[in-house]
């Protein structure tokens, strides 16, 4: 039985981006009509602007909310044996994880780059800065010990974010036929062996 529960200003304020968040998600800012927002919630427009004093005010909380998501790759890297692959392997399943447990958080960031709204900033520094400095670090490091040849570290670094982001793509989005037969573990498996053969590690 439904609650008759008056809620609070916050708790109806949150209400609304989460239905928003699901579906600027699915169908982006223009795809999405007030009304929508509003059926989903079970309010009237009034309502919504009580808390919001536009669409492009709720879209900005949305993907503010997304944005400012972080993840912690602190754990993995103290408890790793500092063995680089391991590490990349560790910080990478951390990252997949939010993806595979929240599969909106990519949608609705592709939609802010397309869009062209700032807030795709906000998702490179919050949700991919962090793992391509590790990344870019550790490479320093491995050239300063003579591990590792000559490389444009930070280059190297994106490389490996485009494609960990295009096997997500490709597998949490597209659902790409001619990958059908492999899992996303499996992917991801062959992409960090594929990255770590080419750096030619000694």
């Amino acid at each position: 039985m439904a609650s008759n529960k008056r809620l609070s200003a916050p708790e109806r304020r949150s209400s609304l981006i989460k239905a928003a968040k699901a579906l600027f998600a699915d169908k982006g800012f223009h795809g999405v009509s007030i009304d929508e927002i509003v059926s989903a919630v079970g309010v009237s427009p009034a309502i919504l602007y009580r808390h919001f004093k536009s669409k492009d005010e709720l879209y900005d909380a949305v993907l503010q909310d997304f944005s400012c998501q972080r993840e912690s790759y602190v754990d993995t890297i103290v408890n790793s044996d500092a063995d680089f692959e391991a590490v990349l392997r560790g910080i990478t399943a951390v990252f997949i994880d939010s993806i595979v447990t929240q599969p909106d958080l990519l949608k609705i960031e592709l939609y802010s780059i397309l869009e062209g709204h700032q807030a795709h900033r906000e998702f490179f520094l919050n949700r991919w800065k962090t793992f391509t400095d590790y990344i870019e670090f550790s490479l320093n490091e491995l050239q300063s010990k003579g591990r590792l040849p000559k490389i444009d570290s930070k280059a190297s670094a994106l490389m490996y974010q485009g494609m960990l982001r295009e096997v997500l793509l490709l597998k949490c989005l597209q659902q790409s036929e001619h990958l059908k037969d492999y899992s996303l573990q499996a992917l991801l498996d062959k992409m960090i062996s594929q990255f770590i053969t080419s750096l030619e590690l000694n």
